[in-house]
Parts: structure tokens; C-alpha cells; sequence
């Protein structure tokens, strides 16, 4: 399927804030591959016996969505920030709720391979990494969210940087500090 018209996209959020919801009902369609993919980025990094499917993940993603009456879209590349930032709430309330069915048994590990040696392990805690970013975020809210587009949201520093208002350097430094910050927070626990 090909990629959407970024030009459209962002036309159509635009039209969508302004109360228009046939732009919601035309924007769907165009980005819901681009959704599923994401979706299944996430679920991969699950494990394999996971009960939410993509199609399932999108679709509440969805439903949170509809409901960010409030957000301005700038673009497409926002746009699909958000849609990652929901995906990882309802992933990390997920794991959070079967690690409270568990009664303290161990969290989901995901895999890290594709951070190029964000922490030293392959492998880390869904639930420990959420908190971990929370309390980035307390320190340097920047760092906190390029991480989130980058882990969660799968975007590249140049995306990573539009959607945070910084240049290509100042992304990639930032993402160095943050997974420097976050190998050793997670090390420590």
C-alpha cells in the first residue's frame, strides 16, 4: 500500500480540530496501515502469548484518540508521536495490571536491539522502563520524550527532533544523555 500524502494527512487533522468529523472518518483509512505497523513494533517486543493483537491495540489506541479533543495537530509526524504515546500507556497499563493478577510476578522484558545499546542488557521490564521515564521526565522532559519517540514511536532522531522543536544535533545529544540516564537508572534496579 503507498504511503499516504503527508500534505493530506496533516490537512485532514487540521480540518478534524477545527470540528470537522468526516476529516476524522477520511483520516483513518490513510493511516491505519501506518498504525498496524506500529502496533505491530510494540507486540513484537511482547511476549509471544500476548492477549492484545495489533488490530486491537490500534483500535484502542483509537478510542483514546478520539478523545484528545484538546490537541492541535501540527503534522502528520505529531501526529503519530501521540498515537505512540497512547499505544505505550495502554501497553504499560496492560502490563501492569497482569503484573498486579500475578501478584508480583516479573513484568514483560522487550527487546532493545534496536536502540543500538540504549542499556546493557538486552532485555528490560516494560513497567521499570515506564517509571524510569517518569522520572527522566522530572528532570529533563526533552530527553524523556525523545526516547518515547524513539523506543515507543519508532520515529528517527530527525523525526524525534521535529516533533520536539530541536535541531538533528541537539536530538542526537539529547538521546545520548537519555540512554546513558536510563542504563544506569535501570542497572540500578
Amino acid at each position: 500500500m503507498a504511503q499516504p500524502n503527508p500534505q493530506e494527512v496533516t490537512q485532514l487533522l487540521v480540518d478534524w480540530c477545527d470540528g470537522n468529523q468526516q476529516a476524522l472518518e477520511r483520516l483513518m483509512p490513510l493511516v491505519m496501515e501506518q498504525l498496524k505497523e506500529q502496533a505491530r513494533r510494540y507486540l513484537d517486543r511482547e511476549r509471544s502469548n500476548h492477549t492484545l493483537q495489533a488490530t486491537a491495540l490500534v483500535n484502542e489506541a483509537y478510542l483514546r484518540l478520539v478523545d484528545q479533543s484538546k490537541v492541535r495537530w501540527q503534522n502528520r509526524t505529531h501526529f503519530f508521536a501521540v498515537c505512540a504515546q497512547i499505544m505505550r500507556r495502554i501497553l504499560v497499563d496492560h502490563a501492569r495490571n497482569r503484573r498486579a493478577q500475578k501478584r508480583g510476578g516479573t513484568a514483560k522484558k522487550l527487546d532493545f536491539d534496536d536502540l543500538s545499546g540504549l542499556l546493557s542488557e538486552k532485555q528490560v521490564d516494560l513497567v521499570a522502563l515506564d517509571d524510569a521515564l517518569h522520572e527522566l521526565a522530572k528532570i529533563d522532559e526533552r530527553q524523556a520524550r525523545i526516547v518515547e519517540l524513539r523506543f515507543f514511536g519508532g520515529l528517527g532522531i530527525e523525526e524525534a527532533a521535529e516533533v520536539v522543536g530541536v535541531s538533528r544535533a541537539t536530538a542526537n545529544r539529547e538521546w545520548a544523555m537519555a540512554r546513558a540516564w536510563l542504563q544506569v537508572q535501570m542497572a540500578a534496579d
